[in-house]
This record gives structure tokens, sequence and C-alpha cells, in this order.
């Protein structure tokens, strides 16, 4: 029947096809049959309200009288106009017809009292009732699940998802819109799925997860284009437009909030408009364009009146403020940005913003005092705002929030001669998820950075310190030695970055980077070393502290000349790899490096050389095949182990459970031979793949059983001295503003691992035996992990199969400085034949061992 097939069409999400359809089938009912009339008619506005199209609805609700025999037909009808007329911002005339509503609900119920529930919800949400709107919403929800209504079930969660997000309470509304999704997939309500994306995009986006808010907001744009919802196209643009508008792709950002504006003014969607009007006006500011920017303003700052919504004036006023500042009118822009900030319905972020921008004009103004109270405000608030993140995933990018507020604090620190406070500063935003869940760090509001003795920590590392911190203007490296510290100053972020992008893709290459004296490795390494050379002299211990894009690059492999060298002349040579001179590790944080709290199973090593050893999985599926050489790499760690203290997991039995079910806290030695996954996205979804729990039953495509995954790692709390994940992109994909680069080394050292060796890319089967094999062997003979590494890594690239970086760099070393972190791991023995013999080994196979008492 047609009525069913437009109304499968409206919940598939084809609105045109549904709209068109009920239209005609409306005019053919028109005169001969009212009862179908209406339910097409009813269809029909639905499909149009869907699609924005708010003006008619209401003209097509009020095209016919309502019929007085038919309350559930009336009570739709005054809910889609009530609906209709929220959008539209006629807030009287929508509050009388769901009161008109309410008159039919009360007399006869309705399955439609669910959907009147929702658009009260609504109306009381663009009131900015949100408590009101909240409860409506909830109650909506109930009704829906008592009548078994997946649509509304899903809308429900749709609409509760998005006052979270109206109150920046961006987790919950990532769990609401998540829920709800999975609702709406189920039902296959389309227009629901890609609404509840958009949102989960913007809830990352204030998250700082700006990478994972674009590749959601554009598959919602996407979706809404092909189903021609124009309401939710423009929304979706928006987004889009302000993380373009953050990555400096001001052409990017300014097409989509213009195609955005063309699609809400269309629709005549106030809200919608205003939106636009307001990021307009911070796009033409960032661009230079003043009066345009003030253009901007105006118009959002009139819709805002007009509508009554208060908090929404402030929005257009900070620019107002900001716009000010930069034509040197100072006492107004000072004005309007104190009365921003000490506005009772000031959104926090609004908050820090107006803060930072109060920061600024007192630093131009010479009021050095002034300026670092405001700085400092903003920082505060930026803290009341991250308390109020739950979720680990929303942690690790919030900080990104602040990253802003950083940038201008310590640069104005390190330009009033404080470059001391600045680096404390500049660590305290740094590894702040690890550091406080190590105990090496409280926070909040009112807490700021903790002292902190950068030279103390370079004295019991017995190393220097290279300390990055890159900004949009300038960047600092502080050169950290037991005696001193020295500051100097960078090039802008993105210039460095341009040219790691460069060298990162010249180092996966076939050519090697060396012989073809690569141009931006060695502009790397007259950029980032070369400015402290006469600290780090040949034969130094070098801990990197890494920033931004910095944790993507092995800085082993830049490129180093004589002219750079303080090596004797004898020792002089052309151009090498850094490696050559110097010893490298990476650490998260100066805190993360130097910290030490007592707590148990987080700074307490395992006693012993007791050894976890897991791999060689069989293959879960195509996309992980078996790795050739797993078998002969895991015989060559065991063998540097004695039998009673190795516990040993293969084939069927290296399973994600093995790990889980072994008291990983009581190895000082844990080792993985295994594919790696690193998920750019959610680098808390990274994994180390092994088998599956249950060979030979028959699995699904969404059974991923052979999956240890980061989130797992870090609910088992451990006491490793060295974990190492031979495995691809074990290091992870992603690096986050103040977290650094987050996956698997991540959730180790989070776990309580001391030290952590692992992949940032792709590795080969054959290199990485070889590579382990001598890196054991320095172990065994009393080296310290990043000693035996280097040694490692320096006898591959004396072969001449493996003198490429890429195999020999793939590898790094993250640490914490602990005593038992420096420990060797015991005496060597005569050779490696009696290691074998030692330890019951036969050259055959590796074999699950279980130790007759535990370790």
């Amino acid at each position: 029947m047609s009525f069913d097939r437009a109304s499968r069409d409206f919940l598939r999400g084809d609105l045109e096809q549904s709209q068109n359809e009920a239209s005609r089938e409306y005019r053919q009912f028109a005169r001969s049959n009212s009862q179908w009339a209406w339910k097409f008619l009813i269809l029909d506005a639905k499909a149009k309200l869907a699609q924005g199209h708010f003006e008619d609805v209401v003209k097509l609700i009020g095209s016919r009288a309502l019929p007085s025999d038919r309350p559930d037909v009336a009570l739709s009808a005054l809910t889609l106009a009530g609906i209709a007329n929220v959008r539209l911002h006629n807030f009287p005339e929508a509050e009388r017809l769901l009161n008109d509503a309410d008159k039919y609900c009360n007399v006869t119920p309705s399955e439609s009292c669910g959907d009147l529930l929702q658009a009260r919800g609504l109306l009381a949400s663009e009131q900015n009732e949100s408590s009101s709107a909240e409860n409506l919403y909830e109650r909506a929800l109930a009704f829906a699940r008592s009548h078994n209504d997946s649509y509304l079930e899903s809308t429900a969660l749709l609409n509760l998802g998005d006052e979270s997000l109206s109150q920046n309470r961006f987790d919950e509304t990532i769990d609401r819109s998540e829920a709800g999704y999975r609702v709406a997939k189920a039902a296959g309500a389309r227009i629901p799925e890609l609404v509840m994306l958009g949102n989960m995009g913007w809830a990352y986006y204030r998250l700082g997860d700006s990478e994972k808010a674009l590749a959601l907001s554009a598959e919602s744009e996407k979706a809404a284009d092909q189903l021609k919802d124009v309401y939710d196209q423009e929304s979706a643009l928006t987004n889009m437009g302000y993380i373009y508008m953050d990555e400096r792709k001001f052409d990017l950002a300014t097409t989509s909030f213009q195609k955005a504006l063309m699609l809400a003014e269309g629709i005549k969607a106030q809200q919608d408009i205003y939106n636009v009007l307001r990021v307009l006006a911070r796009l033409a500011l960032r661009m230079g364009d003043v009066d345009k920017a003030s253009q901007y303003a105006e118009q959002a700052l009139s819709i805002a009146r007009e509508s009554g919504t208060h908090p929404e004036q402030l929005y257009p006023e900070l620019v107002q403020g900001q716009i000010a500042a930069r034509r040197g009118d100072n006492a107004v822009a000072e004005r309007t940005f104190r009365a921003v900030e000490q506005d009772l319905s000031c959104p926090i972020f609004l908050k820090w913003e107006a803060e930072q921008s109060l920061g600024r004009l007192y630093e131009n103004e010479n009021r050095p005092d002034s300026a670092d109270r405001e700085y400092r405000a903003a920082l505060a608030a930026f803290e009341q705002a991250r308390d109020a993140v739950s979720h680990t995933n929303f942690q690790l990018s919030f900080l990104a929030n602040a990253s802003g507020i950083y940038d201008d604090y310590i640069r104005f620190l390190v330009s009033r001669g404080k470059t001391d406070e600045a680096l404390r500063w500049a660590d305290y935003g740094r590894a702040r998820t690890l550091a406080e869940d190590l105990g090496l760090l409280v926070s909040g509001p009112d807490v700021g950075p903790p002292p902190l003795n950068p030279q103390e920590i370079a004295r019991r590392a017995h190393s220097a310190i290279l300390f990055y911190r890159l900004g949009e203007k300038q960047s600092y490296l502080w050169a950290i030695t037991s005696q001193r510290v020295n500051i100097f100053a960078l090039p802008p972020a993105s210039e460095i970055e341009e040219i790691i992008e460069r060298y990162r893709r010249a180092l996966s290459g076939p050519q090697d980077v060396l012989e073809s004296a690569n141009a931006d490795g060695q502009s790397l390494y007259r950029l980032l070393i070369a400015p402290a050379h006469s600290l780090l002299p040949v034969g130094s211990r070098i801990f990197i502290v890494p920033d931004g894009s910095l944790n993507n690059l092995n800085f082993e492999t830049l490129i180093a000349s004589d002219a750079n060298s303080s090596a004797p002349n004898s020792l002089r040579r052309n151009l090498h790899y850094w490696i050559e001179d110097v010893t490298i590790a990476n650490a998260s944080s100066l805190r993360v490096l130097g910290g030490s709290n007592g707590i148990a199973g987080k700074n307490e090593s395992a006693p012993g050389r007791n050894l976890l050893l897991i791999g060689n999985s069989v293959a879960p599926n195509s996309e992980y095949p078996e790795l050739p050489k797993a078998e002969a790499q895991m015989q060559g760690v065991a063998e540097h182990f004695p039998t009673a203290q190795q516990r040993v997991f293969s084939r069927e039995h290296a399973s994600p459970s093995a790990y889980r079910d072994s008291n990983p806290e009581k190895y000082a030695y844990i080792h993985f031979v295994a594919h790696g996954t690193a998920s750019r996205l959610s680098p808390l979804d990274s994994a180390i793949v092994l088998s599956r729990e249950h060979i030979g039953s028959k699995a699904d495509s969404e059974d991923d059983s052979f999956k240890l995954y980061a989130r797992d790692i870090i609910r088992h709390p451990l006491r490793a001295n060295l974990v190492t994940i031979s495995a691809c992109y074990s290091a992870g994909e992603r690096s986050y503003s103040g977290e650094g680069l987050v996956g698997l080394s991540w959730a180790f050292l989070r776990a309580g691992a001391q030290n952590v060796i692992a992949a940032l890319w792709d590795v080969t089967d054959a290199s990485t035996e070889s590579l382990m094999n001598r890196f054991y062997d320095e172990l065994e003979k009393g080296a310290d992990p990043e000693t035996a590494l280097r040694t490692a890594k320096l006898s591959l690239l004396r072969e001449s199969k493996f003198r490429n970086p890429f195999y020999w760099a793939p590898f790094q070393l993250y640490a914490r400085l602990t005593e038992a972190s420096r420990a060797p791991m015991g005496q060597p023995s005569s050779s490696k034949k009696g290691m074998a013999a030692k330890s019951g080994r036969s050259s055959s196979a590796i074999k699950t061992v279980t130790p007759t008492s535990p370790p």
C-alpha cells in the first residue's frame, strides 16, 4: 500500500520520496476520504519537518481544519506545527499549539503523546530551560520503551544527547548518542542516525579530538546531503568549518560556513543562522578582516537579542571585545571581556576564552601582573572543566582545548625572563592523564604546577634532557643538564611539522636517507639539536621529551655533520645518523621521567629476572597472517632467562586472556611477539593481535577476542622493569596535545611499567628477530635498556642489508626513571650456548611452560 511504502521511505530517511508520495496521495484523498487525507498530510508534514522546511509545515497544518472527531490526528498535527514554530523561534505560538495538543492527551491517551513530550522538551531547551527539557525527554524515553516504539526511543536518546551537548557535558553526550545510534541503526531510522553522528562529532570537537570530530561530521553531512536533509546538513557543515578554522585551513572553513549559512537561510532556521554568523565573525577576525567580523558579530547578536536567549548574546559580544582590542579600543575591549567573564550564565569554555583575551590585552598594555593573573584564571577555568570529564579517552583529548592558553602563557613567561617558570607550566601541561594515574601529580582548578627540579632529574638520569614545546608563533627547546638549564627559541610548529612529515615519508621509502644526504634529516638536526650541541658531546645519554609531531619522529635518525659534532678530530666523520654519537630514550614529561611516589605496584619493580613471553599466535584471520620468524624470536628471547623463571604462551595458548590471567604484575620482563594495530581515532582501541580465545570455533566478523586492547592493559597494574612489544605501530599513531603519543606503549606505562619498547611504524620480521637477539644479549651483559637498544640498532646499522633506518629505527624506548628501571637484568653467562643449556631450551620449538612456583 502507498501509505506503508511512504512510511518506510520516511523511516529509511528517503525524505523527498516519502514527502512526494504523501503529498500526492493527500491531494487524491483530500475531498473523498478525510481519514486517509489526514494520514498522508501528517506524513507529509513529518517529512517536511525532517528536511527543515518549517514554514511549509506551518502552512500545511493550517490549510485544513482539525477534525473534531479524531483526537489522535489533531494531537499529531498540533505537535508538528508546534515543533515547526519552535524551530522558527515563534515561541509564543509554539506554546499555544502545544497547550492545545495537551488537551487531547488528557482526554484520550495516544501513542502521539510521546511525540508531544519531546516537542515540549524541545521548546524548553530552546528557551534555555535545560532541567525541564531533560525531564521531558526522559519521560518521552520511558513512554517509548513502554510502548515498544524504537523510533521514539532513538529520538528521545538523540534529544537527551543534544541537551547534554548544550550543557557542555560532552562525555555524557557521546554515551547517550551512542546508545541512541544503536537503537536507530536496529530500527533502520536513518535521520536519527545521521543526527547523532553530527552530535557526537561536535562533542568530540569540544573534547579536543578534532580528527574524530571531522570524520563523524563529514559522515553526517554526506548522509544528510543524500537524504535531502537540509537542516542537519547545514549543522554538520558548521561543525566541519570549526575544525578547518582551528587547523588554519581558512579556505575550507569559509566554504563550509558559507554553504551552511545559505542552507540555513533557505529554511529560515534562525538558531542555525545565528550559529554560523557568530563563527563567521571569529573566522573573519582570524583572517584579519575586522570590518567583516564586526558585521557578522552584530548580525548574530541581533538574532540572539530578538529570540531573548541571553547566554547566546555572550558569544558575539566576546568577538566584539576582540574586535575592539584589535582596533586599539582597549577600554571597550576590557569592559566587554570582563562582562562576559563575570556573567553568571557564561559557559565555562567561553569564560576561559574571555580571561585569555584579557591576558593578551594586559600583556599588550605592558601590565604584566594583570596579564599573569588572567592567564592563570583562564587555566584554572579550564581545569574546572577538565575535572568534569570522567572518561579516560576524553581526558586524553580534552587538554587540546587549553593548548592556546598554554601557548600564550608560556610565551608570556619567556618574554618576561621567567624561563624556569615557563618550563614548569609547560611540563604541567604534558602527560597529565598518565602522571595523575601514576600518582605523580595532583591537579584541579586551584592547584597549578607543583615545584620542579629539572637539574636534579637530569642528575639522577645521568643524562641530558631535551624538552620541546611547539607553539603557533614560537617554539622552544629547554636543554637540561645537572649543572644548568638553557632555553633556545625555535621556529613555529607549522614550519617544523612540515619538515617532519616529509622526512617521515622519506624514512619509509626504499632509498637510504643518509646515502642521499636527505636535506630534511639535516634541517631537523640543525633546527632541533644544533642549538644545544655544545651541551651534548659524543657519548652523551639523552632523554627526549617531545611535543606534538615530534612524538612521531625518531631523533636517532636525524642526520648530523662534522660541523655539529664535538668529537675529537681523529674521530670526526662526515654525515652520519645521530644515534652514532649519543644514546637516546623518550619520556612523556619531566615529572613522569623523574617522579617517584612510592605507591606499591607503580614504582616498585618485580624482583628477579622472571619473564612473561607471549606470541607466535595462530592467525585469527587473513588480515593478520602468521609471522614466519615469530617462533625463532621467541626462542631467542627465552634463551636469556632460566626456565624456572619464565612463562611462555605460544600458538593457541597465546590469547588475550592468557595475559590477563597470568598475574602480569609478578613479572619483571614482559615480551610480545605479534602483530599490532594502532587506532588513530580511538587510541585505546590499539591492540596486540594474538590467538582467538577459542581456536576452531566459528567466528563472525564482530569477534575480536584475539585482540589485547590498550584499554584492557591499563586495567592490570604492572611492576615490570621492561615491556617489549615486538609489533607494528605499538607506540601508537595518535599524538594528543598535552599527552603525547598514545597507544600500547602509553598503556603499559600507565599500568606501571618502568620501560617500554614499542614501534613507531611497520616492522619487518627478519630484522626484528636480529635486533631483539642482540638487545637481550646486551641486557644480560648488564647494560641498561636504552644502551642495550642502541647497541642492537648499531649492529643492524653496520649490516649492509639492514642499514636503512626503516629496519632499525622503528623501535623506541619510553622510560620512567626509578632505581629499578636502571638496574641490569642480571649477571651475564659465559656464552649463548651456556644460557640455552641453563634454560633447558631445545632449538626446535617454543612450548608453553608453567613455572612450578610463582615467579
